[in-house]
């Protein structure tokens, strides 16, 4: 592990100093070329010049595996033994988005480490690997894309490029004198290198021609996933790449995958698992790379079982800092592997028929309360990290509480916790001025059932009034949408009509209030039928406010079944949005903008 803030990567004399950054250390680095920066400048390439002197024909080809080697099936595979019968990698010349790295500080001098795959991004200089592997990038590393064994660095077909920074995720703990783990963190065994221009001035991706598109995987099982990476040389003296195409199942307890493939020995750490594959094609869909538990290995260490991290919004984040040239923040969410933040897995979240954001608990982090299908109500109380504390159950599985049609949160009574709204089947709207970890507390009417209250499809409390005091916006089953402003104890204050009725509102499906602008909570984030996603900031009692298209009409936010806005990741910002999925994943978006969702974060994983 690096115990500096950073380390000066350098070849010889009249080189340029490049500071690698690991995520661990938080350090600072360099500048380095920003994403989506122009063409490579007139130095382009020098450090990639200055590394070739250095990296000769010889040295890669003397260069030995620095990560663990894996042993040998025991026994003799007898004609049609399960052992016989596995399937067993093949050797190959290789593809052009995969490659290995090299570096000069293996305890028997060079070193030939890991593998790593070309990520097709508009920063065109991202690779691929495993967070193991890139602890231990301490010095000259290079990558190598398609490396051929016995040639130089010139004669390599696409050259060699200078690792400038590695990006890992602070929460992936390897154990004491180790750079793999058992634990749960080994979920997070992925990273990203920035890797400079090649000897020839070129970029990544313009030399090799393209790059894999990271894609989260639709489940761990996967019908034909190949796996691609760079064997031990006591296995491979002709330091040929190995590729294997084969199904995959998960590795229970774990965020990751698993496939049975003989061949894969040390040295194919961090190998990129493809689900459509074809040799040195320019494009592909990673989903994994080889790693996590163990280092990517079962117990017995043996060559034929591989493990790999399940790309999710984890791997995603820590992306989006390799591409944007960002170390990534210090004060994540706790990772809990498959038991994610909130309790109980995905199963169970598909029940959760609505949810209020506030401050239930009076300590000024932002809590979640959740109504259940079944009529149970618990209180999930926020850590202000985006975390959530021991879950309190409010009230059992009732059947009054499965007639609550819309729900919402404010600082209704004006003390110093949240109240919740609810409205009922019947029309009736009732008001909980201070619920608590105790309780829902007193009940106060607001309407009486049979109400023209029942044709309040959904509501939303805001600061909808210049800031001051809560609002309550409402989408009426007509379309037309009402702004109540002052709503409290007494009534629902003063309405004004924002809308008339109209057919286009009546295809808001979702609505949440929260300050997605900066306007201390005067905003409106509405998801349609179609899937969009506009926000309206500044809404008053003038008119909804300026709109913004977030995401055009698509099929994945027809699957967002429940959300609310609020303070869960930084007090006192209600920009932070938590969306319950058709399949019970339960994701927050973390400091979401009017114009772009914001870091995500799962809550609740899905297939749990």
């Amino acid at each position: 592990m690096l115990s500096s803030a950073g380390r000066t990567f350098s070849y010889g004399r009249g080189t340029t100093a490049v500071a690698v950054l690991c995520a661990l250390t938080l350090g600072l680095a360099a500048p380095a070329a920003r994403a989506g920066s122009a063409s490579p400048s007139p130095s382009a390439g020098q450090e990639a010049r200055d590394a070739a002197r250095f990296w000769t024909a010889e040295r890669m080809a003397d260069a030995r595996p620095l990560d663990e080697v894996r042993t040998e099936p025991s026994g003799t595979a007898q004609p049609g033994s399960a052992v016989a019968r596995r399937p067993q990698g093949t050797l190959f010349k290789g593809t052009r988005l995969v490659g290995t790295f090299f570096g000069s500080d293996g305890p028997r001098g060079t070193t030939w480490h890991c593998t790593g795959s070309v990520i097709d991004t508009r920063a065109r200089n991202v690779v691929l690997t495993a967070a193991h592997c890139a602890l231990n990038m301490k010095s000259d590393y290079i990558f190598v894309p398609k490396f051929v064994k016995g040639a130089a660095p010139d004669q390599q077909p696409y050259g060699i490029f200078h690792i400038q920074r590695v990006f890992i995720d602070p929460r992936y703990t390897p154990d004491r004198g180790s750079t793999t783990t058992k634990k749960i963190s080994s979920d997070l065994d992925t990273a990203f290198a920035r890797v400079s221009a090649n000897q020839h001035g070129k970029s990544l991706q313009d030399a090799v021609g393209g790059g894999l598109t990271f894609t989260r995987p639709s489940g761990y099982t996967q019908r034909h996933v190949t796996v691609v990476g760079y064997p031990s040389h006591r296995h491979n003296s002709a330091g040929r790449a190995v590729k294997c195409t084969v199904p995959t199942k998960q590795l229970r307890g774990y965020r990751q995958l698993s496939m049975t493939c003989g061949g894969y020995y040390g040295g194919v750490s961090g190998s990129p698992w493809i689900t459509d594959y074809k040799d040195d094609a320019r494009t592909g869909h990673v989903i994994g790379n080889l790693g996590g538990y163990n280092g990517g290995g079962n117990d017995a260490n043996v060559d034929y079982i591989s493990y790999a991290t399940a790309f999710g919004a984890d791997a995603a984040n820590l992306l989006g800092y390799a591409v944007a040239d960002q170390a990534p923040p210090a004060d994540l969410p706790p990772y809990r592997g498959l038991k994610g933040t909130l309790p109980g897995g995905a199963a169970r979240w598909r029940k959760a028929a609505l949810t209020a954001s506030g401050d239930y608990t009076g300590d000024r982090h932002g809590d979640l309360l959740v109504v259940w299908s079944d009529g149970g109500v618990t209180l999930h109380p926020g850590d202000g990290r985006g975390g959530f504390q021991a879950e309190k159950r409010l009230r059992q599985a009732n059947s009054t509480w499965t007639h609550a049609r819309t729900v919402t949160g404010g600082s209704f009574a004006g003390g110093n916790r949240s109240g919740l709204l609810v409205r009922w089947s019947d029309g009736e709207v009732t008001l909980y001025p201070e619920p608590g970890p105790s309780g829902l507390g007193r009940e106060i009417r607001m309407a009486t059932p049979g109400s023209a209250w029942k044709n309040a499809v959904q509501f939303t409390a805001g600061r909808f009034r210049d800031g001051q005091g809560t609002d309550l916006l409402v989408r009426r089953s007509d379309g037309a949408v009402v702004l109540y402003s002052g709503v409290g104890t007494g009534g629902f204050g003063t309405a004004t009509q924002l809308v008339a009725a109209n057919g286009t509102w009546t295809k808001a499906s979702l609505l949440t209030g929260g300050d997605f602008g900066g306007a201390a909570g005067r905003d409106l984030l509405v998801r349609w039928a179609d899937g969009a996603l506009d926000t309206y900031t500044d809404t008053s009692a003038a008119g909804l406010g300026t709109k913004s298209r977030m995401r055009g009409p698509n099929g994945m936010w027809q699957h967002a079944q429940v959300m609310t806005a609020g303070g869960f990741r930084h007090d006192g910002s209600g920009d932070d949005l938590i969306v319950r999925w058709s399949d019970g994943e339960t994701t927050l978006y973390a400091d979401t903008g009017t114009k772009a969702l914001g870091t995500e974060y799962t809550l609740v994983h899905p297939g749990t």
